[in-house]
């Protein structure tokens, strides 16, 4: 076995290896993502990260046809992430799960008596640039 040979079966394993360790963190993520668009993102990266094993894969055997089948994943992978994108946004515009922070946020105010509404209400609105001046 030749320098080269040796680097490159090194190097082969230590992707493999660092691939294998971010696939699990990745799992995890899925798994334990505190909120959907957490997970739609780990979901896209393991997406990359399978690429990256048929990457290597295909540097270990040869085989051109992998990275055939890495560019076809990378084009599904992609169309997958925009639909998850656009089931979250549809999701958040009914309002089925998006908005609990919104009345969270809006809790404090009504807690303190309604003196926020009332200052916003007292507060009179600025003029309107360019309507009532004269030049």
């Amino acid at each position: 076995m030749s320098a080269p040979d040796t680097v490159l079966s090194v190097a082969i394993l230590i992707g493999l290896v660092l691939l294998g360790i971010a696939f699990l963190l990745t799992v995890y993520r899925v798994i334990k993502g505190p909120t959907l668009p957490d997970r739609v993102v780990a979901l896209d990266m393991l997406v990359g990260i399978v690429i990256g094993f048929i990457g290597v894969i295909a540097i270990r055997t040869g085989f051109t046809l992998y990275i055939d089948i890495a560019i076809s994943l990378g084009l599904v992978g992609f169309l997958a992430t925009v639909a998850f994108a656009r089931f979250i946004l549809a999701r958040g515009r009914d309002g089925s799960s998006e908005g609990a922070p919104a009345a969270a946020e809006a809790a404090p105010a009504e807690r303190a008596g309604g003196r926020a509404k009332a200052k916003a209400k007292a507060k009179p609105a600025p003029p309107a640039a360019g309507k009532g001046r004269k030049a």
